[in-house]
């Protein structure tokens, strides 16, 4: 699974989340940072208000906690969303020495990231190219090439 920094890493550089079921996240400083939560279309899912997207925790009798604001949720991107967010980037995935490497292509050089799972170098590669080019109003670079 993603590190929560490296996820908060990957918000602060811009990556917008459009919540979806399935999707990981957890709630950061609260005291539950362990604690991921999957949406779903059964406990926890995605409620659109005039006053912003909230997720709803329906039936959650554990903690006094109903709903949050979208902004309070840090995602957590699986491996599969990480590398469409690379597009037409990526290039490769493979293990070496124990480790996993991502091979992508950023403004016409061939990058390597790695990590100690595949989520890990996938998020490393992304946070590299958004910190190199952006990511504007879009979940991902259209063009970095």
């Amino acid at each position: 699974m993603l590190p929560v920094p490296l996820a908060a890493s990957l918000r602060a550089a811009g990556l917008r989340w459009s919540p979806a079921r399935g999707d990981r996240f957890v709630l950061p400083d609260r005291g539950m940072d362990e604690e991921v939560f999957v949406l779903s279309d059964m406990t926890v899912e995605v409620h659109d208000f005039p006053t912003g997207r909230e997720i709803g925790f329906n039936g959650v009798t554990e903690w006094a906690l109903d709903s949050v604001e979208q902004d309070q949720a840090l995602w957590l991107p699986y491996e599969g969303q990480l590398r469409d967010l690379l597009g037409g980037l990526f290039r490769r995935l493979e293990r070496l020495d124990g480790s996993w490497v991502v091979t992508y292509t950023l403004l016409g050089e061939q990058r390597r990231t790695e990590g100690a799972h595949p989520e890990e170098a996938y998020a490393l590669a992304l946070l590299d190219v958004l910190l190199e080019v952006g990511a504007g109003d879009q979940l991902a670079p259209v063009s970095a090439e």
